[in-house]
């Protein structure tokens, strides 16, 4: 289902069903689910290639993730500068970015204030949910 694409997790949930598939890791036990479940099988006779390294921030650095699906933009229009730049201090509900989705351009603000240490996504390319999108060094 996410084989040859960028996604390393999916979870569905209609009608109290969930299903979840996540690349590039066993199955472990699970917390007790309430209602009922639907079991996903495969036929695949190779495994799944290993996942993508997940992207990890040390404690002193926040990553920032995109919380929707969409197009990231870094200004609010091509002529405008960018929200933020690599080395800018940005304080808490500072808008860093665009993130346009069905047509609508939702203003990404910082949960934290710090430093700019890395911009992930290029400009004018699509993110998905959870993809990184700023590492932030903070205090």
């Amino acid at each position: 289902m996410i084989e040859g694409t960028d996604v390393v997790e999916v979870e569905l949930e209609e009608a109290g069903r969930k299903v979840r598939v996540r690349r590039g890791e066993v199955a472990r036990a699970a917390a007790p689910v309430h209602g009922p479940v639907s079991a996903l099988t495969t036929h695949a006779a190779a495994p799944l290639p290993p996942a993508p390294a997940a992207v990890e921030a040390p404690v002193s650095h926040h990553l920032m993730k995109s919380p929707i699906v969409g197009t990231y933009y870094r200004s609010s229009d091509p002529t405008a500068p960018p929200f933020v730049k690599l080395g800018d201090v940005v304080r808490k509900g500072q808008v860093l970015c665009i993130i346009e989705a069905m047509k609508l351009m939702n203003e990404i603000e910082s949960d934290v204030a710090g430093e700019v240490i890395k911009v992930h996504p290029e400009n004018g390319h699509p993110v998905q949910f959870g993809e990184p999108l700023f590492t932030i060094k903070t205090a």
